[in-house]
């Protein structure tokens, strides 16, 4: 098959042969703890998430006649959630009880700590087949420590056939990558 073997690049003495990229719309978004209702039906109106992305501020130290950088405090950037909002509420419903748990919105009251009101999500790349049990998982993010700092219940319109999106911000606290198949499959926080 020329194809496999004819396409790819060189590189030292390895075989050229053309590798499966990651495709888009080959993944899942799975939430522990997102408002009080079932969370697998905010899974299934799931329409794109953005994946997981760090900044590390700028360190800079003057020495003799010149000046080095160093990496100082990370900070890991919001990840954004687009949901179809369904004629069942399950998304909006999900999406309140979470709002609430952050603040009462009615009493004017908070949580006390983070423990009360935050839930973890997670980001599979998955495969694209499909075999008698769950879908092969190419590689994982697990987000702990979330919250919503900013929540889009979407737009209505005559005009359109479009669903209703409901767009989340997702804040976090940590991002851990765990890569499965031919590489380690151990966890790393990133």
């Amino acid at each position: 098959m020329a194809v496999l073997s004819n396409f790819g690049i060189p590189v030292g003495s390895s075989t050229v042969q053309t590798l499966m990229p990651k495709l888009q719309y080959r993944f899942r978004v799975t939430f522990t703890g997102l408002g009080i209702a079932t969370n697998q039906l905010v899974t299934q109106n799931v329409i794109s998430a953005t994946r997981p992305s760090v900044d590390h501020e700028d360190v800079t130290i003057d020495t003799y006649n010149s000046k080095i950088r160093l990496a100082g405090k990370h900070m890991w950037q919001d990840v954004t959630v687009v949901l179809r909002d369904d004629t069942n509420n399950h998304v909006i419903l999900a999406i309140r009880d979470q709002l609430n748990k952050q603040v009462n919105y009615a009493s004017q009251e908070s949580a006390k700590s983070g423990i009360d009101y935050k839930f973890s999500m997670k980001i599979e790349t998955l495969d694209g087949s499909q075999g008698a049990g769950d879908a092969p998982v190419i590689d994982s993010w697990e987000l702990d420590g979330c919250f919503l700092p900013n929540t889009t219940f979407g737009d209505l319109n005559y005009a359109t056939s479009d669903v209703v999106q409901v767009s989340m911000t997702v804040r976090y606290d940590q991002a851990t990558l765990t890569p499965f198949g031919g590489h380690s499959n151990a966890a790393t926080t990133v």
